[in-house]
């Protein structure tokens, strides 16, 4: 009697193990918190005084929470990622790149608005310069067409008509030509100049920029790896925050640098076409000076003549 007491309590003893081990919760559960009593060998307890284990809680009920939990999670993680939000929590470095792309991308928009109404205005009023003098047969004649309008084909009918006055009582027409071919080499470089202004800017923002937004995005993945070391876990709730705030920086120098290719190589184009026309007037201007020059000649030959 008293080996078959001893033999249901070293099973009850054994069943209790095997529920610890298989559920840890359900064994906190069913062993006692107080302190530890001596089952007397003669008194076995009663297999009714046993209490029946906790049924153990439903897994796909827990799974299914879980998921839920890590959806709204994930989420809610999503509706937190925004520019602006990431913006905010970037590094002090990666915001200032930002920020400098920023003004950077403000600069590169502000030369293609005010290039885009100097083009047209010059190339407009050049072209119909051009056509004021085209039937004029001297350069007083053309001079008096175009009035006293500011372009850049009253500066060279200006510098011919000069060259022609201070070259007076040289008998050599080839070397006023020349010299006056010279001026207007120096005119159409110093339009070349001006109206190339801002375009240099336009080169360095389109080649420099993705490189400063690289720059600020491995400084913002070297902090995210110094904070997954930190936090010593690699869960990607963690550490796609601080990626995608680096990653933002590259995007930020694309967005400055490809604008700026495009608007360099369209006005790359469009200053082609324009100093084209430059050429065209410094053609006309010393057509122009040619003919007083031959009619000059032709002047001084009669009264010799005569």
């Amino acid at each position: 009697m008293k080996m078959s007491a001893f033999l249901m309590n070293y099973a009850v003893i054994v069943a209790l193990a095997i529920l610890s081990l298989a559920s840890p919760s359900l064994a906190q559960q069913q062993l006692p918190t107080g302190p530890a009593q001596t089952v007397s060998p003669v008194q076995a307890p009663a297999p009714s005084a046993v209490a029946p284990a906790p049924a153990a809680p439903d897994a796909t009920a827990t799974l299914a929470d879980g998921g839920n939990r890590s959806v709204k999670s994930t989420a809610v993680t999503l509706r937190e990622l925004s520019p602006w939000s990431m913006f905010l929590s970037a590094d002090i470095l990666v915001k200032a790149v930002m920020i400098g792309l920023a003004f950077a991308s403000l600069v590169t928009w502000t030369i293609f608005i005010a290039k885009m109404i100097e083009l047209s205005f010059v190339r407009r009023k050049l072209r119909a310069a051009l056509g004021k003098i085209s039937d004029a047969r001297s350069l007083a004649e053309a001079q008096f067409a175009l009035g006293a309008k500011g372009s850049v084909l009253s500066s060279l009918l200006a510098a011919a008509m000069r060259e022609a006055r201070l070259s007076a009582g040289i008998s050599s027409d080839a070397g006023i030509k020349e010299r006056a071919a010279s001026s207007f080499a120096e005119i159409a470089r110093a339009e070349a100049r001006r109206i190339r202004l801002g375009m240099g800017l336009l080169a360095t923002i389109g080649a420099t920029s993705p490189f400063v937004g690289l720059f600020g995005t491995v400084w913002g993945i070297m902090n995210s790896f110094i904070g997954i070391s930190k936090s010593q876990t690699t869960n990607l709730a963690v550490v796609a925050p601080g990626i995608a705030e680096a990653l933002l920086a590259t995007a930020f120098g694309l967005a400055a640098a490809i604008p700026a290719v495009i608007i360099y190589n369209h006005f790359t184009r469009v200053t082609k076409g324009y100093l084209e026309l430059v050429a065209r007037s410094s053609g006309a201007a010393g057509r122009l000076l040619s003919r007083d020059l031959d009619r000059t000649h032709v002047s001084a030959q009669s009264r010799a003549a005569e």
